[in-house]
């Protein structure tokens, strides 16, 4: 069980004192395009930056460019450069990004109990058209 934290205070638990992860956690994969591209190479594999731009609607190829050295940085997601003209870059999870699969699986069947919510991925699908 937590303990009662002040905001921006990371909780701890009761049973010993280490801190709580999830604040770390949030930091790593959090936000509005990691998860997204998280989710494309976990599950449809290794991609060139330009396909993961035309997969992800309304990302800006700065964000995009940020996001995955981020993830990069953090382990998360390795990067290929193939000596090529032009050159070819290509983009997939790690092993610790892989093992974020059962996160996404958890998240899906959920998602698959709230029947009250679906209506938010028909608007998705009408927006994107």
């Amino acid at each position: 069980m937590l303990k009662k934290v002040k905001p921006n205070q990371t909780p701890k638990l009761e049973s010993d004192e280490l801190p709580c992860p999830v604040p770390v956690v949030v930091d790593l994969i959090g936000g509005k395009w990691k998860l997204l591209i998280l989710q494309i190479l976990i599950f449809h594999g290794t991609k060139r930056f330009g396909e993961l731009k035309k997969r992800i609607d309304g990302i800006t190829q700065t964000m995009l460019t940020n996001q995955l050295r981020a993830l990069e940085t953090d382990g998360l997601v390795s990067r290929e450069i193939f000596a090529e003209v032009p050159p070819r870059v290509e983009y997939s999870a790690t092993k610790a990004g892989m093992d974020l699969k059962p996160v996404f699986n958890a998240m899906h069947h959920w998602w698959e109990e709230q029947p009250q919510l679906h209506h938010r991925l028909d608007e998705l699908v009408a927006k994107l058209g």
